[in-house]
Order: C-alpha cells, then sequence, then structure tokens
C-alpha cells in the first residue's frame, strides 16, 4: 500500500489558546454538564418549596454568617483570578506563579468556612426533604470546590517546575481560572436558594 501525504502540518502549533485548545472545549462541556446539575438541584428545591404546607420543614432558618462570609470571599476571589487568566496570556512565569499560590489559598479559605456552614443550616441531611435538599445543594457546590482546589494546587506545583515555562501550562492555568468563575458563578442561586427562598 503506498502513502500519500495529503498536506504538511508540521508547522502548526502544537497547542492552542483559548478555543483552539482541546482542553478549553472539555472544560466548557465540563461546565455545561456540571450546570445542568446544578439547575436540577435547584429546580428539585423549588419544586419541593412549592408543595411544602410549610418551608422550611420542622427546621430553623439557616443562619446567613457563614454563607455571607463564603460569598464574599468567593466574590472577592474573581479580583485575582482574573489577573491570574491574564499573567497567564501573557505568559509571565513569576506573576503566574504569584497568582497561582494566591488562587490556592482562596481556594482553601470556602472550604474552612463551609464546615461552620453546613452547622448553620440547622438541619440535618436525614431530617426530612428540607434537609435533604439543602444539604444536596450545599455538598454539590462543595464538590466543586474541592474539584477546582485539586486542580489549582497540581497547576501550582506544576508551575513550580521546569515544565512551568510551557504555552501548554499557560493555557491550563487560563482553563483552571475559567473554571473559578464557573464556581464562584454557580454559587449566587445556590445561596439564593439556601438563604432568600427559606425566607420568602
Amino acid at each position: 500500500m503506498k502513502t500519500r501525504i495529503v498536506a504538511d502540518l508540521s508547522a502548526l502549533p502544537l497547542h492552542g489558546e483559548g478555543s483552539t485548545s482541546l482542553t478549553w472545549w472539555g472544560t466548557l462541556a465540563f461546565m455545561l454538564i456540571e450546570g445542568t446539575g446544578f439547575a436540577l438541584a435547584i429546580a428539585t428545591y423549588l419544586y419541593l418549596a412549592s408543595i411544602a404546607p410549610a418551608w422550611p420543614l420542622n427546621a430553623e432558618l439557616p443562619d446567613l454568617w457563614p454563607g455571607l462570609a463564603v460569598t464574599a470571599v468567593l466574590l472577592l476571589s474573581v479580583i485575582p483570578n482574573l489577573l491570574l487568566s491574564r499573567w497567564a496570556g501573557a505568559q509571565d512565569l513569576r506573576k503566574v506563579r504569584i497568582g497561582i499560590v494566591v488562587m490556592s489559598l482562596l481556594g482553601i479559605v470556602p472550604l474552612v468556612l463551609r464546615v461552620f456552614e453546613f452547622r448553620a443550616l440547622n438541619t440535618s441531611w436525614d431530617s426530612n426533604a428540607y434537609g435533604s435538599v439543602v444539604w444536596l445543594l450545599l455538598g454539590l457546590h462543595t464538590t466543586h470546590l474541592i474539584t477546582d482546589l485539586g486542580d489549582t494546587l497540581v497547576l501550582a506545583a506544576v508551575m513550580f517546575t521546569r515544565h512551568g515555562d510551557n504555552k501548554r501550562r499557560y493555557g491550563d492555568v487560563q482553563d483552571n481560572a475559567l473554571y473559578w468563575n464557573f464556581v464562584v458563578l454557580t454559587w449566587l442561586p445556590v445561596w439564593a436558594c439556601l438563604y432568600l427562598g427559606a425566607r420568602l
């Protein structure tokens, strides 16, 4: 069998940036799937609230302060996250290293606060439908915080090795920053359900 070369692609770059990267498309698909999961969980919350004789069911209202503290940290984290994405786009290794360490720390803080937030729900996961759905919502978002923190810590470790100053790694940092924005954005409707929905 004779091989026929159709085109010489050796001059093309090995890795793309943004929407020219397969990793970017994978991250976007993951966010769409997970966003659907959040939408279904919120729809479940709203459905249960609409058919319940009283909401919350046999529980005190959740305490606002832990949820507000998590929200404040997440919203403030958007600023260094956007800077980190910009620095990765400029391939500034020194600034990316600083930014990824800052984002690693900002990924840990909401998880510490989340421990207090679970307690502040004033219900257990197995008490009734209300307890189950609010623990589901908070647990779902906590899973995303843990997932992104793990990814950020791995990227931080890589950026401090000889493999850090690599175009592909900068793209990975940008994709991770995109996912963090998704984690922050999805928290807002979850927070509204947990804390405002119970007070309406």
